[in-house]
């Protein structure tokens, strides 16, 4: 292959994922770099560092036998991704190369991966209800168009069940025909991709999806860039051709790993648990992407899927993603082994947005009083249920009792449902009140007398008799 722009011959230093050389005038940070081996091979590198003494080139791959002797060309642009509506329906690698035998994109234009975030000033403020089709979700932890939304898991569970359904189920409503999903996969088993390839496949959400696949043996240094490639490209469908994209990225845990891989490469003072300082300031530059525009019709709705290592809330990882995000759904291992799905503990999991996104004439007027009476609820069944515990349950007062049963009633008919079980808002509230009915009316003090003689079972009963 011929070798055009600058290049030069002469590596100082192969260490790890990073190259080191010496001497290189005009070297600007973030350009890529071409590296050809004198049999052939070829590498793919962004300049990680520009300094007058050394620059430092992260290789975007494997560097196995790459030498001193290797020539190096520096492009003088950046990485960018090709776009246009030809991506739909395709499968790419976390490089944004297709691997799903199709044609090369027809692009319409290059962008730069690196996108900048949202300016503040330019944000509109997400107020629009996205149906996931899981009740717990849409019922008590709202999730918003334009909203960043985490869901923090550990090893063992099932997010990636969680993360199918709602890539398949979820829509705004009134607006279906401009949805889409951008699914990224980073460092996830060969078996946890397969399984989300045929999920798109086999309910048709394949066509409107965007998949890009890094996997657990692919080269760690590519899961850099999995996320902004994946976005770049919700920037496009979403601003240039007006779409809502829910974009999902499984799992940010394997990419923080190696950020913290890549830092420790370039000897940097670590931070907590090793990993770099500005972890909070480079995920913020990836979530910070995610929102709507004032005067544009598309969103970015963000889904990032975290595994808290341990099961510790206090990780890092998650810890600096709950500041920057707008909320967090949190799945339980006390609620997978006793056989909840999908296991979302409401009572530690926050959707900040919620209340802008639903009442009249987006969900229904019953939609924030009933939300507010499950937690209430649901906090006195799970305290009557420790009691349990001490004083064993024939101990518990009549009204304690009451709570018990239903915080048994709200798992497994509220929270619980089969994993191809699609419920409207509509459905979900109902089957909220169906378990409130278990309360006397006098306990359901987040609720105004005038919604519950509209929507209480029993009222509801009198009124049709």
């Amino acid at each position: 292959m011929p070798i055009r722009g600058i290049a030069f011959r002469g590596i100082d230093q192969v260490k790890g994922p990073l190259v080191i050389m010496r001497g290189v005038p005009g070297v600007a940070y973030e350009e890529v770099v071409r590296i050809y081996s004198e049999d052939g091979r070829e590498w793919l590198g962004q300049v990680l560092e520009a300094g007058r003494d050394k620059v430092v080139i992260q290789i975007l791959g494997d560097t196995e036998g790459l030498d001193a002797n290797a020539i190096v060309k520096f492009t003088g642009s950046t990485l960018k991704v090709a776009v246009s509506d030809e991506v739909l329906g395709r499968v790419f690698n976390g490089a944004g190369e297709p691997i799903d035998g199709g044609p090369k994109i027809r692009a319409e234009d290059f962008r730069d991966i690196n996108g900048a975030p949202i300016n503040p000033v330019k944000r509109d403020y997400p107020d629009e209800f996205i149906e996931t089709g899981i009740s717990a979700i849409d019922g008590m932890l709202s999730l918003i168009r334009g909203q960043k939304l985490p869901i923090f898991s550990e090893s063992g569970l099932p997010h990636n069940e969680v993360a199918a359904q709602i890539a398949r189920q979820a829509v705004v409503l009134g607006r279906e025909e401009k949805f889409s999903i951008v699914f990224a996969a980073v460092g996830l088993k060969y078996d946890d991709v397969l399984f989300f390839r045929r999920q798109f496949e086999e309910f048709g959400a394949l066509s409107r999806s965007v998949l890009f696949l890094n996997l657990a043996n692919d080269p760690v240094i590519e899961r850099i860039t999995t996320p902004r490639v994946a976005l770049t490209v919700a920037e496009y469908l979403a601003f240039d051709l007006g779409m809502d994209v829910l974009v999902i990225i499984d799992d940010m845990t394997n990419y923080c790993e190696a950020l913290r891989e890549l830092s420790s490469a370039r000897e940097e003072v670590p931070s907590r648990k090793g990993y770099p300082g500005y972890m909070y300031s480079d995920l913020a530059s990836i979530y910070e992407r995610a929102g709507r525009i004032i005067g544009r019709p598309g969103s970015i709705t963000f889904m990032p899927i975290l595994t808290m290592p341990g099961g510790d809330l206090t990780h890092p990882i998650p810890d600096l993603t709950g500041y920057i995000t707008e909320g967090q759904i949190f799945l339980d291992l006390d609620l997978h082994n006793r056989g909840i799905y999908p296991p979302i503990n409401v009572l530690p999991s926050l959707s900040r947005l919620m209340k802008d996104g639903i009442g009249p004439g987006k969900t229904r007027e019953d939609h924030k009083e009933v939300s507010d009476q499950l937690y209430a609820a649901y906090s006195q069944g799970t305290k009557a249920r420790e009691l349990v515990q001490i004083v064993g349950e024939a101990g518990l007062s009549q009204r304690e009792r009451l709570y018990l049963e239903f915080a048994r009633r709200f798992e497994r008919e509220f929270v619980s449902q089969g994993f191809k079980e699609r419920r409207t808002i509509e459905e979900t509230l109902n089957i909220a009140w169906d378990i409130l009915s278990v309360l006397p009316e006098s306990e359901l003090t987040r609720i105004s007398e005038k919604t519950i003689s509209k929507y209480h079972p029993r009222r509801r009963l009198l009124v049709e008799r």
